[in-house]
């Protein structure tokens, strides 16, 4: 086997394909781990905003979208007391009827983007027991409760939703009584009003959905079975975690275009890379001839070319991370129902170094072996 030092020092033969090499592996390292992270990140937000242990009531045929749904007012009283095994804190079915609604929200700057808000009352937070308040007090009417991300959705600094802060829904301003964190849910996105305050700034007299936590999971029957007894109510149910995986699947298209897009830029990197490879071990067909007569098997040889393309590939796939725990990590990313955090979990670090390992080794082998291909007597000769 040849020295590695033989690898390394043909590494600054020319400085400028190692740059194109380098250069190259990073590029496509970088756009495979930010896929990969905005994909973990949205199935992550997505998958940790349900709870097993809650089930939402919402009208029948409605099932894809809480937004969507419309629920009788009194079907919430009928759920605290038709539904068995209902969690109790203090004496308190833990029900709360909430309306969900998407509309522009205009700031005291005039900014005006569209957010995601929810129409609450106390008991709200019996159920999403994620929810803790950070700052101030529970929305009275005419004021909200803003999500730790809910700037992030909107695109403004986080100063404009401070509290003491005004925000306008058309043109009713509500101050802002208090900030709210729901780690690693959509919830961090939303802004929180009285429920009897948004249904008038809505015009509707219904609830979008009813949530109920129950003691135990496996008392989803009940549930069930209370929305088939109350068939004058027209009501379905549906466990909150198996609500957030439809959600999931209707982002996979999307999930789906985002590896197709990395993959077709990818795939120019790598045919560039692979021209840079043919012209650097072609020139070099002699060299590697005269290895052989001294008594270098071409096995030998192909495994010095590979780690030399394999040191050019790491070493571009840990300027990739490097770039990418400097100015991915921690970004927040909005999407329709709410936000995601990127985070370079293990699996998205794992996906960029098998990117680089694979650049390495296959984006070496077809100009490596071409390299060896021709006979001694010739390659001498060429």
């Amino acid at each position: 086997m040849l020295p590695f030092t033989y690898a390394l020092r043909n590494l600054f033969r020319d400085p400028s394909r190692l740059a194109q090499t380098v250069g190259g592996a990073a590029l496509v390292v970088l756009l495979m781990v930010s896929a990969a992270a905005l994909n973990h990140g949205m199935t992550q937000v997505l998958s940790a905003s349900g709870s097993p242990n809650n089930v939402i009531i919402m009208g029948a045929g409605s099932e894809e979208s809480i937004e969507r749904s419309e629920v009788h007012l009194e079907a919430e009283a009928a759920a605290a007391t038709g539904i068995d095994n209902t969690a109790t804190i203090l004496g308190t079915p833990a029900v709360s009827g909430e309306i969900t609604y998407q509309a522009p929200i205009r700031t005291e700057s005039g900014k005006e983007e569209p957010a995601l808000l929810r129409g609450v009352l106390p008991k709200a937070l019996l159920v999403h027991t994620t929810v803790r308040l950070l700052e101030g007090t529970f929305p009275n009417s005419g004021e909200v409760m803003v999500g730790k991300l809910a700037h992030r959705k909107l695109g403004i600094p986080e100063n404009e939703i401070a509290v003491g802060k005004t925000l306008y829904f058309g043109n009713v301003a509500h101050k802002i009584s208090g900030t709210f964190s729901a780690p690693g849910t959509v919830l961090e996105s939303e802004i929180w009003f009285d429920r009897n305050d948004l249904s008038t700034l809505t015009q509707r007299d219904t609830l979008s959905a009813i949530y109920a936590r129950l003691d135990n999971p496996e008392d989803f029957d009940n549930a069930h079975v209370f929305t088939l007894l109350r068939n004058d109510l027209e009501l379905s149910a549906l466990r909150e975690d198996d609500y957030y995986s439809k959600l999931e699947s209707f982002y996979a298209p999307i999930k789906i275009m985002i590896w197709l897009t990395v993959s077709l830029v990818a795939a120019g990197a790598i045919f560039g890379g692979l021209n840079t490879l043919y012209a650097a071990f072609g020139s070099r067909t002699r060299e590697m001839a005269t290895l052989q007569s001294i008594g270098y098997t071409r096995k030998a040889l192909l495994v010095s070319l590979l780690q030399e393309s394999l040191l050019a590939t790491m070493s571009g796939t840990l300027i990739a991370l490097l770039i990418a725990s400097l100015f991915l990590e921690g970004i927040t990313v909005p999407f329709s129902v709410g936000t995601f955090t990127l985070t370079l979990s293990p699996s998205v670090l794992i996906t960029g170094l098998t990117t680089g390992l694979l650049l390495g080794t296959l984006g070496a082998l077809p100009p490596a072996i071409r390299t060896l291909a021709p006979k001694l007597n010739k390659a001498l000769r060429s």
